[in-house]
């Protein structure tokens, strides 16, 4: 009998760099990028340490700093006036809106950079949700109308990708089918497929000032439509059914918790698989680093290792620029 050693591939850091199964590169990454009003302004979120919000100006500065590191491929959201949110997302279809000036500032400095926006009305809305309330109710096929708008304006900007996050059903069918009709052919979906109504977004709801508002007749959360954390099998069947209406990549979110969906995904589709590392993972890290009690380099890269080891193509995160900085 041949004694095995399995200890002989990790002796040096040379060797254990030689076989190891799973690595990160620049190019696993989509960067979120948060968009204000103004002109020469970056404000730190303050649950969100180190990450900002930008003014067009200093956007196309920070997606340059982007490109320059390896970092091809942004995923944008904006924080809208309060004055211009209403209950029919007025604002998010508006030709001159923040997020169409946005993808056209940085195609003006940064042609090459993948540009991927947010399709979702939360931002827009008096009442926080990803859709229109009527009635105590988040309605459906009114919202996918408005979304289908939405994302045929952000792909006349000139967006490559449009990220419906709304958990609407059958809106990557209207999507899909308005772009079509317009002559997108070439304007990929990446679909929010499996998002979970987590508790984990609330640094984000910051970020845009876009959490749903305690009013009565307002549902007080996203559970009517943001999926169930105790469910599994039912990832899949959302998954597959926007691969069916037109989806080019799907998403699971949140990450960390979510490690098992991310795997039955990845084993059950053929298209691209995206996870994003959402805000209060990032947040988590950031504050435990900060008191000492956590490594935050060593951290930050075993949870991004974790997420791809189950089976990302991709991640958004927003610890893109620190992990870059490290590695390289």
């Amino acid at each position: 009998m041949i004694l095995r050693r399995n200890r002989r591939l990790r002796t040096t850091q040379a060797i254990r760099s030689l076989v190891r199964e799973t690595s990160i590169a620049p190019t696993d990454f989509i960067v979120p990028v948060f968009v204000v009003e103004g002109q020469g302004i970056k404000q730190e979120i303050p649950s969100m340490p180190n990450y900002y919000r930008y003014s067009l100006d200093l956007m196309q500065k920070e997606i340059l700093e982007l490109w320059s590191m390896g970092l091809k491929s942004v995923l944008l959201f904006v924080k809208v006036a309060e004055h211009l949110k209403d209950n029919k997302g007025t604002e998010a279809i508006n030709p001159q809106g923040l997020m169409q000036r946005a993808i056209k500032a940085i195609k003006d400095v940064c042609p090459d950079m993948l540009v991927m926006t947010d399709v979702a009305l939360d931002p827009y809305s008096k009442y926080g949700h990803d859709g229109i309330v009527a009635h105590g109710v988040i309605q459906n096929d009114a919202t996918n109308n408005v979304l289908a708008e939405m994302a045929l304006s952000h792909a006349a900007s000139g967006a490559d990708i449009v990220a419906p996050s709304d958990m609407m059903d059958g809106r990557i069918f209207d999507i899909r089918s308005l772009l079509e009709q317009e002559g997108f052919h070439n304007t990929g979906i990446m679909s929010y497929s499996a998002k979970y109504a987590s508790a984990f977004y609330g640094p984000f709801r910051d970020a845009l000032q876009s959490a749903p508002v305690d009013l009565k007749n307002i549902p007080k959360d996203k559970q009517t439509y943001q999926m169930d954390p105790a469910n599994r099998k039912e990832a899949i069947k959302e998954t597959l059914m926007d691969i069916e209406e037109g989806a080019d990549i799907v998403m699971v979110k949140p990450g960390l918790c979510y490690l098992d969906i991310v795997r039955d995904v990845r084993d059950a589709v053929n298209v691209p698989v995206a996870v994003y590392q959402v805000s209060g993972e990032y947040a988590m890290l950031k504050a435990a680093a900060e008191k000492g009690w956590l490594d935050h380099d060593a951290v930050m890269m075993e949870q991004l290792l974790s997420i791809k080891r189950a089976g990302a193509h991709m991640i958004a995160s927003y610890f893109a620029k620190d992990v870059v900085r490290l590695i390289s």
